[in-house]
């Protein structure tokens, strides 16, 4: 049934994304996260423990997630098959966040094109971790693009993956491995040993979806009339520049798509951190290149959703 089943969650988060009035089961890993980082990290001091405390809690956070939410569904399915699908959609649904990302997206373009700068700050200061005091409209801009191209992978082709490999509770184990990264997986000195696990298990969850991201970009490129071979030629060229080995993936394809440039000096706490150019500035970057991102958002997604169910289909999964 994942044929459907999938489908039907990309639907359900497409046209009511997560709303503010339930608890998102993220919060509830997040949760989990802070209380078992709270009862290891005290107990240990040296790196070598600090490290080996850390791929406890990569190991105990997403088992205890998947455990539960196969739980969850197979109770479900037992009382009734319809409750088990519909139970399954909605949590597969939480993991996905093309919605979410549009709205961000949104947000910060309205700000902009409406002149009301310091809202888009604000809006761009709760969606990156560098700092957001002093950056200018261009800057607005690239940061927004950046977070939406990054997120195709995690938020939208990762979940949807795993989905179809594995239904609701493989779906749920990724989310809280990508929790987990963005909890504890920092190279400073509070994470550097304690978050190596989560953040190593975080590029491994995501090295295969990220590449496939990157074919859909240029197959959503192929079809938006964008660049379909200035995409192909920034992956090719710019992705393995990125810190991280699948983000610059989807950062390259997008940019190269777009004709414009991502990456260059961010700040954090006033710390200068450069980061290698994505693409070629055939163009500056404009406020409606924000929405262009959104629409790869979408389009990868729905691709993604159609090529899976198709494979499902065929092989009666």
């Amino acid at each position: 049934m994942l044929w459907l089943t999938v489908p039907l969650a990309f639907i359900i988060d497409l046209l009511i994304g997560d709303p503010a009035f339930m608890t998102h089961p993220v919060q509830i890993i997040g949760r989990a996260i802070s209380w078992l980082e709270k009862i290891l990290r005290p107990r240990v001091s040296t790196p070598g423990s600090q490290r080996w405390s850390g791929c406890l809690l990569a190991a105990v956070i997403p088992g205890t997630v998947y455990a539960i939410v196969f739980g969850l569904c197979f109770l479900a399915g037992r009382i009734h098959s319809v409750l088990g699908l519909l139970v399954s959609v909605w949590l597969i649904s939480t993991t996905i966040s093309a919605r979410g990302l549009r709205e961000v997206g949104c947000s910060v373009y309205r700000h902009l094109v409406n002149g009301e700068l310091e809202p888009a700050r604000r809006v761009v200061d709760g969606i990156v971790g560098r700092d957001t005091v002093d950056i200018n409209e261009q800057e607005m801009v690239r940061a927004t693009v950046e977070t939406i191209a990054e997120n195709i992978v995690d938020g939208v082709i990762a979940p949807i993956f795993f989905a179809f490999i594995g239904g609701a509770p493989l779906a749920m184990a990724y989310r809280a491995i990508n929790t987990l990264d963005s909890m504890v997986g920092y190279k400073n000195e509070r994470y550097i040993d304690f978050g190596r696990a989560s953040a190593r298990l975080d590029d491994v969850a995501n090295f295969i979806p990220a590449r496939i991201t990157g074919l859909l970009i240029i197959i959503a490129a192929l079809m938006l009339r964008y660049s379909p071979v200035n995409a192909a030629k920034a992956m090719l060229r710019d992705s393995d520049k990125h810190p991280s080995p699948n983000s610059g993936i989807p950062e390259a394809g997008v940019a190269g798509a777009l004709g414009g440039r991502l990456g260059g000096t961010n700040y954090y706490e006033g710390i200068p951190s450069v980061r290698p150019f994505m693409g070629r500035p055939l163009r500056a970057l404009g406020y409606a290149d924000i929405k262009h991102a959104i629409k790869f958002v979408y389009l990868t997604g729905a691709l993604a959703v159609l090529g899976g169910s198709l494979v499902c289909k065929v092989f009666n999964i």
